[in-house]
């Protein structure tokens, strides 16, 4: 059996349920460090080339290449033992480039709200880790199992990574936050009335856009529910996400949930007594 690394100082910076003020107050002070509109030196595939600088005559932006995806997948024999895992894939064949895996004891429960203080950390480090050992595929672009704008305070997982990394992030929720008036129901009748669309806009009670539900495929039943992240704009979230699903889940992310998840499989670990 393999033993689980001690890294448990990583957590404990993190605090427990027993500080969710320390945690609103963290949350706030990352949030005015929030970009929500598009801030990166790379271009869509399909767009038309640009410049940059005034009159084209800048240099030309490079095409969006490195696609990361990150996830979090859970023993079942012990729920507290946690596979972070990042990948990379090239956009153009949708190989996978780069692959890491970070397996670690989580000692923080899920707290609706709350899930970046859970998972961020283990997600950080292996960005950092991969920014120092394999920095010419490093990713331009993160996607992240988790919601973004789309979140309580407006500020989930995919907001607290992309701020930490300062890297261009989007947010994929597989299942809805019941935020500012939006339920299953509501969302449901909205994708109803707009049958022919590939997404519908999920705006809040407070008149602000929150993210999209989104049919990735055509024959996806389920939507997926999009939301800015960091230094990107929801209009451009939806594009790259239209350009990455092969099936109903964004194809960094999914190869980032089915490897992690073959990787539990695959070893057995025992806590770490160093």
């Amino acid at each position: 059996m393999e033993q689980i690394p001690d890294r448990t100082a990583i957590f404990q910076t993190c605090g427990s349920s027993e500080h969710q003020n320390n945690w609103i107050d963290t949350q706030d002070a990352l949030k005015k460090r929030l970009v929500t509109k598009d801030d990166f030196t790379w271009r869509l595939p399909s767009s038309i080339p640009e410049r940059d600088g005034e009159g084209g005559g800048g240099e030309r932006k490079e095409v969006l290449k490195y696609v990361g995806g990150v996830d979090i997948s859970f023993s079942k024999e012990d729920p507290s033992i946690a596979c972070g895992t990042l990948v990379v894939l090239d956009l153009q064949s949708f190989n996978v480039v780069y692959a890491d895996f970070s397996v670690a004891r989580l000692h923080i429960p899920y707290i609706p709200g709350f899930l970046a203080f859970r998972e961020a950390p283990i997600l950080w480090e292996l960005l950092k880790k991969m920014k120092k050992e394999a920095p010419l595929v490093y990713p331009q672009l993160l996607m992240v199992d988790g919601n973004g704008l789309l979140h309580p305070r407006g500020f989930g997982l995919a907001c607290h990574l992309g701020v930490l990394a300062d890297i261009p992030t989007i947010g994929i929720g597989k299942n809805l936050h019941h935020v500012e008036g939006l339920t299953q129901l509501k969302v449901r009748e909205l994708l109803e009335d707009g049958a022919n669309k590939e997404f519908v806009d999920l705006i809040g009670d407070s008149g602000c856009t929150l993210g999209v539900a989104m049919r990735a495929t055509l024959g996806a039943l389920k939507p997926i529910f999009v939301s800015i992240g960091h230094r990107i704009s929801l209009s451009t979230a939806v594009k790259v996400v239209k350009l990455t699903c092969k099936y109903r889940v964004p194809e960094p992310i999914r190869q980032a949930d089915m490897r992690s998840r073959d990787y539990l499989r695959r070893r057995a670990f025992i806590q770490s007594n160093s």
